[in-house]
């Protein structure tokens, strides 16, 4: 199997924690972790962590500098694939990585057991895999699949 570029995004917190518990999956591939906590270890140890900015509805101008942010990092990596458990960051990253030609995998978080996120139905839009952990909302979306729970 030919060794990718991986960009793993993910806010901090549960979506951190999600993100880290998929590491065994991205063995064997150059990968670079990117999330909002400063200084993040990445689960895989030598791996790389970019940090950025936390954007949310209510700071709309965190958006521009994230924007900003995850262009500089996407064009300078250069991700084969993007995979993120959300929230804003994982959004503005799947945008931005699909306009610069990379495929693009949203997981909504395990915490949304009843409909998906806000970001994440944004996210549907953007992502080449569009993914929940609750099997029954695939029949609520269409174009979603599960393959089951991260945690």
């Amino acid at each position: 199997m030919a060794v990718k570029r991986l960009m793993l995004v993910a806010s901090g917190g549960g979506h951190w924690v999600q993100l880290s518990r998929l590491s065994p999956a991205f063995e064997g591939h150059k990968a670079l972790y990117v999330t909002t906590m400063e200084g993040a270890e990445a689960p895989s140890g030598a791996t790389p962590v970019a940090v950025v900015t936390d954007a949310s509805r209510s700071h709309p101008a965190s958006f521009a500098v994230l924007f900003a942010q995850m262009i500089w990092i996407i064009a300078k990596f250069r991700p084969d694939v993007i995979v993120t458990t959300g929230a804003a960051p994982g959004l503005v990253a799947i945008q931005v990585g699909k306009v610069l030609g990379a495929r693009t995998v949203w997981i909504d978080s395990l915490a949304n057991s009843e409909r998906m996120s806000l970001s994440g139905k944004l996210a549907r839009r953007y992502a080449d895999l569009w993914l929940t952990q609750w099997p029954h909302l695939v029949e609520k979306y269409p174009n979603l699949s599960s393959f089951g729970a991260v945690l």
